[in-house]
């Protein structure tokens, strides 16, 4: 009897969909750089373009450098197009690029556009003041980012990321202005988002309303109660209710005077010094300890963590409002941190560019910071193109964090996967 003929295993269908990701952004990759090759090199004008590395306080000095623009920026946009075609290449391979790929690219083409930008004109440009003004606008999105990792780790949207910076950024306003301390200020932020985050799940652990209507709820009510407060109470007499507290930068001795990183990254305020900590501590707990074991457990699957002994909605409500309080102390950056008093609606939206770096990180601090840093730096180019006095309309330069926060989310993020039981009510 002849020997049944075997069908060749069908192909898994996981296969395929998983390496939509990697297509996606290998033609992500091919079509930035192709407008870059296309519009930067042929525009970019004859003369040198000078940068500067060094701050006037740094012990070692480095001199400020010129380079020729147009040879600077064809070298450096032929480059990006090389490496959007390796990534086409290995992604026809089946071959993963790591993340050296996409770190590389965006360096090429940044540089290639302040080159291009700078070309032929007096102006120098401070890479050092550019990273720095980065980080300082990053850090509200950091911790809005964070916040959400910690929520929706634990299987809470927190929508109220917005509402949640917002109250902080008033309380931490109107207590440094009565105590007439900007530190005070920084104490009280936070529990302002706690407030926020208790209200969060208070609705959607106890009642089990609906996530994220609770989310834009509370952002709509804490923008009518802050506005309302600053038009009667805070304008009426803001000498004492809204005077401006300013956090002193604090620089940490011998490492603030290492060139280039040391103004950058140890010249900073004291809510600065904290964001290093709590992203260090929360990588470290949430992958590597009990803590962090658990917190995921109810976020992935809450049955069999209640199966285990672990209070699913206690555990819930305890790291939401943990995760509300850090957002609550990023809002401190609006007022204190930035020696400004509080204004209507301040924050502009930014709680909501850190749920895209959130996602954009992959629900990890730091990947959430990484893409915080990518919209910090959006933010500050405009300042920056405007002090070149770069011809690219102002009306576009507003509109940048918010393009590239849609592009990156869009185009870079690829397939992303959010905890499996985030926003679903659990009833043991």
């Amino acid at each position: 009897m002849a020997a049944p003929v075997s069908s060749p295993p069908a192909p898994a269908p996981d296969a395929a969909v998983a390496a939509r990701p990697r297509y996606r952004a290998s033609i992500a990759y091919a079509a930035v750089a192709l407008i870059a090759l296309v519009w930067m090199p042929l525009r970019t004008p004859g003369g040198v373009t000078r940068f500067r590395l060094s701050t006037s306080t740094d012990f070692f000095a480095i001199p400020t450098f010129e380079v020729p623009a147009a040879a600077a920026v064809w070298v450096l946009v032929l480059v990006a197009v090389g490496l959007a075609a390796f990534s086409v290449w290995a992604t026809r391979a089946g071959r993963r690029t790591g993340m050296w790929l996409p770190v590389v690219f965006g360096v090429a083409l940044l540089l290639a556009f302040l080159t291009f930008a700078g070309a032929g004109r007096a102006t120098v440009i401070p890479l050092t003041s550019i990273a720095t003004g980065t980080l300082f606008l990053a850090t509200p999105l950091i911790f809005g980012a964070l916040s959400g990792v910690v929520c929706e780790r634990v299987g809470i949207v927190n929508i109220a990321i917005e509402g949640q910076l917002l109250a902080g950024a008033f309380l931490a306003a109107v207590v440094g202005s009565l105590t007439a301390s900007a530190y005070m200020g920084l104490v009280a932020a936070p529990i302002a988002g706690a407030l926020v985050g208790s209200l969060l799940v208070f609705f959607a652990v106890r009642y089990q309303v609906n996530q994220i209507i609770v989310g834009v709820v509370l952002n709509v009510l804490v923008v009518g109660l802050t506005s309302f407060l600053f038009s009667t109470v805070l304008s009426e007499d803001p000498s004492t209710w809204n005077a401006r507290q300013s956090l002193p930068v604090l620089p940490i001795p011998v490492l603030s005077q290492i060139p280039v990183i040391g103004p950058i990254l140890f010249r900073q305020t004291l809510l600065v010094y904290l964001m290093y900590v709590i992203v260090a501590a929360l990588q470290v707990y949430l992958f590597r300890s009990r803590w962090g074991l658990r917190v995921r457990a109810v976020g992935e699957h809450p049955k069999a963590a209640d199966t285990v002994g672990i209070d699913v909605n206690r555990t819930r409500v305890r790291n939401a409002i943990l995760g509300s309080a850090v957002a609550g102390l990023g809002g401190a950056f609006f007022t204190v941190a930035s020696g400004l008093a509080f204004g209507k609606e301040m924050t502009g939206g930014r709680g909501f560019i850190a749920l895209a770096a959130m996602i954009l990180g992959r629900w990890s601090p730091k990947g959430a910071v990484a893409a915080a840093l990518l919209f910090g730096f959006a933010d500050n180019l405009r300042t920056v193109l405007g002090t070149i006095g770069s011809s690219v309309p102002p009306q576009l330069l507003l509109m940048t964090p918010y393009i590239v926060t849609i592009l990156a989310v869009a185009g870079f993020a690829g397939r992303v996967r959010a905890p499996a039981a985030e926003g679903v009510p659990y009833v043991k």
